[in-house]
């Protein structure tokens, strides 16, 4: 593949935006000047009215294989992320079979090697019975264990609590959990079916996977972590009711942490009118008083990280019922340009956002030579249009599901190109013939 000159780009890296030139030579950032000439061989990428950011790195998606392909596969939705200027994901490991022990955790890898676009990481998941695994992890390795405190996909909900206790206290890497209590919504989820029987409406979604759910599993959580001196994470926080329980500050200062997603700052339950089923996730879309909080907590740094927990289904199977109707969205192709609009609106600024979806997940997991524009640093990056709106179409949706939430919505900016490794990956919405991508590795 060819060495690479990115010229007259608005560069946004680590609190500062200034225009300057890039140079790309083989897979790293070889050189960031003004004024920089084309060497003999090197193509030349004219970034004149265009943002040139670090790459996303999503820390939470389900790209579903094994196990679960008809819905998507590790290539299908590693060539989404890349065409929305995602360039790195941890996959979660709620596939068929669960990801339980090292050999098929490798099995993963493997698959990703071959097939995936964007570089790679995969979460070891905890049961109630694999605590000596997890004990024998390597943290360069691996970037987190993950938890679910409620069930989940396969045997992945750890209702033990002495396991759960073992988890927190001898997990050699981050704990990231899924924080909803069981009992909190198994009693709402009944006394919802005593009044409307099969005909639960969507817009109760909300109540049944309650904001109680989550406060009070996220309370146990965080104490469970404090009382071990645990290095938690807490993913995909939907409430306001939970931001009193971190605090803001550099990402580097703190042991536990937290991350919202895309739709929580772009959806509310007024959407559930109109999208039904379609942004019927876990944990669910809440009001827009939460959104708002939640834009504010990313904004000052409360909230660390913006990911999208990005899971396809079926559009067959989100027009079920709502007892039948699976949670989870697809997400990953549009969510640097849903969160872009946060800065348009002025929510938060473009160096806060670059922050949150590239800097603090690399700075969290340790990530080698990822997350940041710097000179030897992996050349993953997204350059953004932010003159050029695009209106989401169902034949653009890469996607193996071949939906989006947000189809028929016009963003301000679009993608204009993503570098993986070096790599001219996607340019324009199309994704290009580039070798896969590459697995992540962890400085600790």
């Amino acid at each position: 593949m060819p060495d690479w000159l990115i010229k007259n780009a608005e560069l946004v890296n680590e609190g500062r935006r200034f225009h300057t030139d890039l140079r790309i030579r083989g897979q790293r950032i070889d050189q960031i000047g003004a004024d920089l000439n084309a060497r003999d061989g090197e193509q030349v990428f004219d970034a004149s009215g265009l943002w040139l950011l670090p790459g996303m790195i999503d820390d939470h998606v389900h790209f579903r294989e094994p196990g679960y392909t008809a819905k998507a596969d590790i290539a299908s939705e590693s060539r989404a992320a890349v065409a929305g200027g995602v360039t790195s994901f941890i996959d979660m490991p709620n596939t068929k079979p669960s990801t339980l022990t090292r050999e098929l955790l490798e099995d993963k890898y493997a698959i990703a090697s071959r097939t995936s676009l964007a570089n790679y990481a995969f979460y070891f998941g905890a049961s109630n019975s694999n605590l000596d695994a997890i004990r024998a992890l390597d943290p360069r390795r691996v970037p987190g264990v993950k938890v679910f405190l409620c069930e989940s996909t396969g045997n992945l909900c750890v209702s033990d609590p002495s396991a759960l206790e073992g988890v927190f206290r001898d997990s050699p890497v981050t704990v990231v959990v899924h924080a909803e209590d069981s009992r909190i919504i198994h009693a709402n989820l009944d006394r919802a079916k005593a009044e409307y029987g099969d005909a639960i409406p969507m817009r109760l979604h909300p109540e049944i996977r309650s904001r109680e759910a989550c406060f009070e599993s996220t309370k146990w959580a965080v104490e469970t972590a404090r009382r071990h001196g645990t290095r938690l994470h807490v993913l995909h926080v939907s409430t306001a009711d939970e931001l009193a329980m971190f605090e803001p500050g550099p990402i580097s200062g703190k042991k536990i942490t937290s991350e919202t997603c895309v739709h929580f700052l772009r959806f509310s339950d007024a959407d559930y009118a109109t999208l039904g089923g379609r942004i019927k996730c876990n944990p669910a879309i809440k009001a827009a008083s939460d959104r708002e909080a939640l834009t504010r907590a990313l904004a000052d740094t409360r909230i660390d990280i913006l990911a999208t927990d990005h899971a396809p289904h079926l559009a067959s199977e989100k027009a079920n019922p709502y007892t039948s109707c699976p949670s989870g969205i697809p997400l990953v192709q549009f969510a640097l340009q849903s969160a872009l609009e946060g800065v348009f609106r002025e929510d938060f600024s473009l160096e806060r956002l670059v922050e949150a979806y590239a800097h603090a997940p690399a700075t969290l997991f340790a990530i080698e030579d990822r997350g940041y524009l710097r000179e030897g640093c992996f050349a993953d990056l997204a350059l953004v249009d932010p003159g050029k709106p695009q209106t989401v179409r169902s034949d653009q949706v890469l996607s193996k599901c071949g939906w989006s939430p947000f189809e028929g919505d016009t963003f301000r900016a679009s993608i204009a190109a993503t570098f993986v490794n070096g790599n001219l990956a996607a340019r324009e919405g199309e994704v290009l013939d580039t070798p896969p991508g590459m697995r992540l590795q962890f400085d600790r």
